[in-house]
């Protein structure tokens, strides 16, 4: 294990006005929080005001700023038309050299699919900006249903897988880390 936490940003992806997203996201954080690799932070969508035309401005710049600090990323995002939100795009697009030679990990949810459609989208974006994509992900299938008034979950599957991922994250971040120190990404 690293020495230094590694700092894990979860965006959450959605900016829908009564999404879900929080719910999954809140449960996904503290079980990130929990783990000792990492030091976590969160970028909600919805909470910042990137521009629709990749306009460089203030807003913009923090985001890049915090995605350039931060050494792995958990993309937490719903299925929406069988796709992945418009937001989630924008933010990616609003970084470039940022996202390079970082690991990602990617909590879904939606209806009978889970998002799962929506991750596997987004694998291909990520790998067009030099992100390492996670073999392992996390999916609720109905979410709704899947999740307690507490905000907590029973499903086993996303529990068991939740810490499968961040161990597979916590790997690969510390790998490319080193990595990026020794010779730096020639992207």
């Amino acid at each position: 294990m690293a020495t230094e936490p590694i700092r894990l940003e979860v965006i959450i992806g959605s900016v829908r006005v009564g999404r879900f997203a929080p719910v999954v996201a809140d449960w996904f954080v503290r079980r990130a929080r929990a783990h000792r690799a990492f030091d976590v932070g969160v970028l909600d969508l919805a909470d910042i005001a990137l521009p629709a035309d990749l306009s460089d401005g203030p807003e913009a710049a923090v985001f890049r700023e915090r995605v350039d600090a931060a050494a792995a990323f958990v993309v937490v995002t719903p299925e929406y038309n069988h796709g992945y939100p418009g937001a989630l795009k924008n933010a990616i697009d609003t970084a470039k050299q940022q996202w390079r030679a970082k690991p990602v990990g990617f909590v879904s949810y939606g209806g009978l699919s889970g998002g799962l459609r929506a991750t596997e989208q987004l694998r291909q974006v990520v790998a067009e900006v030099h992100m390492v994509s996670i073999r392992q992900t996390v999916s609720f299938h109905q979410a709704r249903k899947r999740f307690g008034p507490d905000g907590e979950t029973q499903d086993g599957a996303a529990i068991d897988g939740s810490v499968r991922m961040l161990d597979q994250l916590a790997w690969w971040a510390e790998a490319l880390r080193t990595a990026r120190v020794a010779d730096p990404y020639p992207g």
